[in-house]
C-alpha cells in the first residue's frame, strides 16, 4: 500500500459478521528518525558486537536455537516453531468485529500501539470501505481480537480519514489500579482562593495541541552535540538550570505565576515552606 510500510506487522482478514476482506496492519508510528548508538571500544575505535554464547560450549548460532519456559531454576521446556504454530485460534488469520462501543468507555490507560488497518488487494477495497463508512456513521469504535507475536491481542478499530486505525489494548492485569496507588495522596483541602488563581493559570495557557510544536528538545541537543563532536570541537560543561521546584510560599507563587513571573526558589539551610491551613514544614 503507498505511504505504508513494505510488510504488515500481520495479515489476515476483517470479519463483520459475514462480510469480510483481506487486510494488513502496518505501523502508525516510527523512529527511523530517533538518534541511536553504538558501543565502540574506545582503545580500537571498533563496534562492540554482541556474541551469542553458551556458557559451556561458547559462540553458538542464533538461527538453532530454540525458546525455552523455566519450570524451576536451570530446567526448561523447550518449545520450537513448529510447537507455536500448534496454537491456532481462529484469531491468528481472522480479526472479527465482536463488539461496537463508545470510544469514553474506554479508559486511557488502555490505549497501547497504533496500526493502520489497510485493505491488502483492490478486491478486498469495496468490503473494506462498506465497513469504514459504517462505521464513520455509527460514531462507535470496534472491539476485535488477533494473534500478533504470540499473543492474542483486544483490538480497538476506528474510523480515521477515509481508512481505519487499530490501536491494540493492554489488558487489565497490564494496568496498574491508580487508585491503589494513589492512596496514600493528601486529602487535604487546599485554599479555595488558591485554586482559583491556578484554575486562571490553567486559562492563561489553554490552546490546541499541535505535534509541531513539541519537538524532542533532548534529541536536537543530541544533533548539536554531535555535529560539534564531528568537527572536532571541544564540548564544554552547560550550567544545570536552577532548581524552581520547591518555593517559599504557595501563595506567593501562584500570584506570580499568574502574572507570568518565576516563583523564587527555596532557600538551602532549612527554609521554611508555607502550606495551606496554617500549616508549615521544616
Amino acid at each position: 500500500m503507498p505511504g505504508l510500510s513494505s510488510r504488515p506487522a500481520w495479515q489476515g482478514h476483517l470479519r463483520l459478521s459475514l462480510v469480510s476482506c483481506a487486510v494488513g496492519l502496518y505501523k502508525a508510528t516510527t523512529v527511523a528518525g530517533d538518534i541511536s548508538f553504538n558501543l565502540i571500544n574506545p582503545e580500537t575505535g571498533n563496534r562492540i558486537k554482541m556474541v551469542t554464547t553458551d556458557p559451556d560450549t561458547g559462540p553458538v548460532d542464533r538461527s538453532s536455537l530454540v525458546k525455552g519456559y523455566a519450570v524451576e531454576k536451570n530446567n526448561y521446556v523447550l518449545f520450537t516453531g513448529e510447537d507455536f504454530e500448534s496454537v491456532k485460534l481462529e484469531t491468528t488469520k481472522t480479526l472479527e468485529i465482536e463488539r461496537f462501543v463508545d470510544a469514553d468507555t474506554i479508559d486511557r490507560l488502555y490505549w497501547d500501539t497504533p496500526y493502520v488497518l489497510a485493505p491488502l488487494d483492490q478486491g478486498s477495497a469495496e468490503a473494506y470501505c462498506v465497513i469504514q463508512q459504517a462505521m464513520q456513521q455509527s460514531n462507535r469504535i470496534a472491539l476485535g481480537r488477533v494473534v500478533m507475536h504470540t499473543r492474542e491481542r483486544l483490538m480497538a478499530i476506528e474510523p480515521r480519514d477515509n481508512g481505519l486505525l487499530a490501536t491494540t489494548l493492554r489488558t487489565r492485569d497490564e494496568v496498574v489500579n491508580t487508585s491503589a496507588a494513589l492512596e496514600d495522596v493528601p486529602h487535604g483541602k487546599p485554599d479555595r482562593q488558591m485554586i482559583d488563581i491556578a484554575r486562571r493559570i490553567i486559562e492563561q495557557k489553554e490552546g490546541p495541541f499541535d505535534p509541531e510544536e513539541f519537538t524532542d528538545r533532548y534529541e536536537d541537543a543530541l544533533r548539536v552535540l554531535i555535529e560539534e563532536k564531528k568537527r572536532g570541537h571541544k564540548i564544554t560543561r552547560v550550567e544545570e538550570p536552577a532548581d524552581q521546584t520547591n518555593v517559599v510560599d504557595l501563595m506567593e507563587a501562584l500570584k506570580r505565576s499568574l502574572g507570568g513571573q518565576r516563583a523564587p526558589a527555596k532557600r538551602s539551610g532549612g527554609t521554611v515552606t508555607k502550606l495551606p491551613r496554617g500549616k508549615t514544614k521544616r
